[in-house]
């Protein structure tokens, strides 16, 4: 801006705020910022800028509408536990399964105290049971996992 420029463009921002009805205090503040070139160039890159500022801004609305009616949808909620639940309910069946299996055993052990000692002819016989079996072949592979990882650290 030319010197002969910033009288006639102070004249006229005092113009535009006596007509705002601008404290007197805070007029000169303002309108010697408005007249730096650093924020008049700001302002220039704002209000070329602005037709993508409104369409972002449009966007951001609808996302936030689209957000806010998902967060509140009680039936969407609704919906959303079930689908979890459908995924965790066959593991929690099954651990609870697997719990009170144990608590059962354990009961069991605690009321047969008194007897003596399991004999070979009685283990060769559980040794049959296909329970004890599947339970050998998962320890035998669990054993074989573990000295595969214990050998690869070598």
């Amino acid at each position: 801006m030319t010197e002969t420029s910033r009288p006639q463009q102070s004249e006229a921002s005092e113009a535009v705020a006596e007509n705002l009805g601008a404290p007197q205090a805070a007029r000169p503040d303002v309108f010697d910022q408005l007249l730096k070139p650093e924020v008049q160039e700001s302002l220039t890159i704002l209000v070329d800028n602005l037709p993508k500022l409104a369409e972002m801004l449009t966007f951001l609305t609808k996302a936030y509408d689209f957000g806010k009616s998902v967060a509140t949808d009680p039936v969407l909620a609704e919906d959303t536990m079930a689908s979890i639940s459908g995924f965790t309910k066959p593991v929690t069946d099954s651990l609870k399964n697997v719990a009170s299996a144990a608590i059962e055993a354990g009961d069991r052990v605690q009321a047969q105290k008194d007897q003596g000692a399991i004999s070979v002819f009685g283990l060769l016989k559980m040794l049959k049971d296909p329970q004890v079996q599947k339970g050998l072949r998962f320890a035998q592979a669990y054993l074989d996992v573990l000295n595969e990882r214990d050998q690869q650290k070598r």
